[in-house]
């Protein structure tokens, strides 16, 4: 098969990974820069250029779009679909997946164990925000925000009130959750691939550093999954319509919280940990689809 790999990057980890495993099973590995493809729409002749030339006879393509081109990379990875290409992350999953409201409004409404969070309107009832979620500590999240970037822990009601009403001075979107201590500043990744979990790793932020990413500094070990986890991290896929997804945890006193599923998750952290072939698992699945 041609199996193209939608990367910015073609020095990442994970690009790298998936080219590797392609060409191990067989299969023609292009990477392509999503964000200098031309579409052309055109009445039943949807088509793709790349660098003034078209791309023809793709079988699938596997998005890695980043959170900063979105919009874009979206189109693309629907353009493809209008020519009836297989992709690994639809179009609207992976829409839905970076608006951080509307997924946990989705797995809400899935009846999955989610921290309690609050989304206003810039409200100027701060107190009770804070109130709401159990008082402080509460995690103020920017929606727009990734790799642990724009996510505050504020210890104290007059931190809390502080860092809300500066964001709400700023006009930025933020939504406000409360802090499981129990978590201990770890959290833990499932990476479910068409409908299994193929690897989980429980994540560690650094000393005094309640962020858990590994872009953060944080560590990584393998971890096997309760039953409620692996059940809970299924289903949180499986509801975004997600195909390939890094589901995100908080271990908690009353069951497992989902903080965000990830439409591209990395693979290195997850591959380093488990020592399991992720990127093969990804294209198995494609060869499954197509």
């Amino acid at each position: 098969m041609k199996i193209v790999v939608l990367s910015r990057n073609p020095n990442l980890y994970s690009t790298q990974r998936l080219i590797e495993s392609g060409k191990q099973r067989g299969h023609e590995m292009l990477i392509v820069d999503h964000s200098k493809c031309d579409l052309v729409i055109e009445k039943r002749k949807p088509r793709v250029y790349y660098k003034g030339q078209k791309l023809d006879d793709v079988d699938a393509v596997i998005p890695r779009i980043g959170a900063s081109v979105t919009f874009y990379g979206t189109a693309v990875v629907r353009q493809f679909e209008m020519m009836k290409v297989f992709t690994a992350i639809e179009s609207q999953a992976l829409v839905r997946s970076r608006d951080k409201l509307r997924s946990l409004q989705i797995l809400s409404r899935a009846g999955l164990g989610l921290p309690k969070t609050v989304f206003t309107n810039y409200s100027r009832n701060v107190k009770d925000i804070i109130r709401i979620v159990g008082g402080t500590p509460v995690v103020i999240k920017v929606l727009e925000g990734t790799q642990g970037l724009g996510v505050v822990l504020a210890e104290t009601d007059n931190a809390a009130e502080s860092v809300i009403e500066a964001f709400n001075g700023l006009k930025a979107r933020v939504i406000v959750q409360e802090y499981i201590t129990e978590s201990k500043g770890a959290d833990v990744r499932a990476f479910v691939v068409d409908g299994v979990v193929v690897g989980a790793m429980k994540r560690q932020g650094k000393k005094g550093e309640f962020r858990s990413n590994l872009h953060r500094g944080g560590t990584a070990e393998i971890i096997e999954l309760t039953e409620d986890e692996e059940n809970a991290a299924l289903k949180a896929a499986r509801v975004m319509g997600l195909g390939v997804a890094g589901v995100d945890m908080l271990q908690s006193n009353h069951g497992p919280l989902i903080l965000e599923v990830n439409s591209s998750p990395g693979l290195e952290g997850i591959e380093s940990a488990t020592g399991t072939d992720i990127a093969r698992s990804i294209i198995r699945y494609v060869e499954r689809n197509v």
